[in-house]
């Protein structure tokens, strides 16, 4: 006479927590990714008041040593006209953003926006907001 039990264990995986623990890492990770500097160079930024709602995707930093930064990739000066108008092309209505250190000269932030200006781009300067 064989022995049977009467509990049966059952074998199947149920994946509705496994789910929930998904969907919770796919919003703590959108949220945190909002909060990220876009470029992660930290440059001194003067202050102003004004703000702007439209999100630009070309971003170039001008920092205290006057290294240049194209999208948060180091860049000669000499090679940025060519990169930004290249990459310009590709938008409808294309805009830079403007990170510059306090402490660079006016006379290499007028050139760069006379550059702008040239090849008729839109262009943002970021700002400390107080």
């Amino acid at each position: 006479m064989a022995i049977k039990t009467r509990n049966k264990v059952n074998i199947a995986f149920s994946m509705s927590s496994m789910t929930d623990i998904v969907f919770l890492l796919l919003i703590f990770f959108i949220v945190l990714s909002t909060m990220v500097m876009p470029y992660g160079t930290t440059v001194d930024l003067p202050n102003g008041e004004n703000r702007t709602t439209g999100k630009a995707d070309l971003a170039v930093t001008i920092k205290s040593d006057l290294q240049y930064e194209f999208n948060g990739q180091p860049i000669s000066r000499s090679a940025l006209e060519g990169l930004l108008i290249e990459k310009a092309k590709a938008q409808t209505a294309p805009q830079v953003v403007l990170y510059v250190d306090e402490a660079v000269p006016t006379g290499e932030t007028i050139s760069f926006l006379a550059l702008v200006k040239k090849h008729k781009l839109g262009i943002v300067i970021a700002t400390e907001g107080n």
